[in-house]
């Protein structure tokens, strides 16, 4: 898992429109990256909805949410006209990008072991660097927690 302090992993990924989008070119912005399993999933749908009501709150902070999950973009467009989302969905298919940031690994359920998405959320400041990490997300609360800690390093960052 990618540590606070470090470097965030540079990336490109292809978005629910199969629009490149790079995180070079989201520097001088607080990205709010998020990994979650599947496009409609109980969990997924939860925190999807969750974000893109708060986006006017992360805007005002110079926030930018992108969710990630190995999911096509074809499927990540079907969630977003589905459920009405506004935030921005990439495409990992091949996974690179959640395994440099750690969230691709071992999981259990039902006593049974198995690799897959590590719900996990990085704030990454406009430098580039890693803020914030949430290793294992409870989607309850969360998009709040992300909030108050955008505000808070925003703040700080501007002493």
């Amino acid at each position: 898992m990618v540590e606070v302090g470090e470097k965030a992993p540079e990336f490109c990924l292809p978005n629910q429109d199969n629009v490149e989008i790079c995180l070079r070119d989201l520097k001088g912005k607080w990205v709010i990256l998020y990994f979650y399993p599947k496009d409609l999933t109980p969990g997924c749908t939860t925190e999807a909805c969750e974000f893109t009501e708060a986006m006017p709150q992360f805007e005002e902070l110079d926030g930018v949410i992108l969710g990630v999950s190995p999911d096509s973009p074809e499927r990540h467009r079907k969630f977003i006209e589905k459920k009405g989302l506004a935030i921005t969905l990439l495409s990992d298919e091949n996974k690179e990008v959640l395994k440099a940031y750690g969230a691709w690994g071992l999981k259990k359920l039902y006593g049974k072991e198995y690799e897959g998405v590590i719900r996990s959320t990085f704030i990454i400041d406009p430098e580039g660097n890693v803020a914030a990490v949430w290793p294992k997300v409870r989607v309850k609360g969360h998009v709040e927690a992300v909030k108050e800690k955008l505000q808070e390093l925003k703040t700080k960052n501007q002493k």
